[in-house]
């Protein structure tokens, strides 16, 4: 597992490797700020989807050790969405904090998306299994919570950004759902429920993703 674990980190940098790469050699397009704005939020999405991927892979195979690379994935989403954050922060406002504030007034999706990473900050501060032990497993699963709420705000945040082939947000869109959908049909599988699922249930559910 551990050489797995070293593989998959390796095999995570090489997104921002070819980047730096793209971005030094003019193969970003007529636009590289946007270019490499765009494709670090993309990786932060990706990195995302395969935090969730993670609990359904370990229902389908059965390989309970899959879920200990959750917290590595989970802190790539981290990597590239402060990438994809600094990237607006400096090139497109300069660090000015009035144009900043004004920004994420206006536009809706700079909105979305500005809240969306202030919401992983508190995940990656807690995933640690001291952090784990501090606030007790009730208490960190309850605030983990805020995994799902950031899976849904970034589909939107990209969805909204997206002005006219809205194709690719909807992919993305897609799988979230795919991802959602497997595990409420793993619930009434189950527990053989019929009609509509309590809503303390589908939190516990979502919650409870170990």
């Amino acid at each position: 597992m551990s050489k797995l674990k070293i593989l998959i980190f390796i095999a995570s940098l090489i997104p921002a490797g070819w980047l730096i790469f793209a971005l030094l050699t003019n193969k970003l397009g007529a636009n590289p700020i946007e270019a490499i704005t765009r494709e670090t939020g993309l990786w932060a999405l990706r990195f995302l989807w395969l935090t969730l991927l993670i609990t359904p892979l370990r229902w389908l195979t059965g390989w309970n050790k899959i879920v200990t690379l959750r917290r590595m994935l989970g802190l790539y989403v981290f990597f590239y969405a402060t990438i994809h954050m600094l990237l607006y922060l400096w090139l497109d406002q300069f660090f000015d904090l009035n144009d900043i504030i004004k920004d994420i007034i206006k536009r809706p999706f700079i909105t979305i998306g500005f809240f969306t990473f202030t919401a992983l900050i508190p995940l990656v501060i807690t995933s640690n299994k001291a952090m784990v032990k501090r606030l007790g497993g009730r208490r960190w699963k309850k605030l983990h919570q805020l995994t799902y709420f950031i899976a849904i705000a970034s589909s939107l945040h990209f969805y909204m950004l997206v002005k006219q082939d809205k194709t690719e947000p909807l992919f993305y869109i897609s799988i979230l759902i795919l991802l959602l959908t497997v595990r409420l049909y793993r619930h009434y599988k189950k527990n053989g429920n019929n009609g509509f699922m309590p809503y303390g249930k589908l939190v516990e559910l979502f919650v409870n993703r170990s």
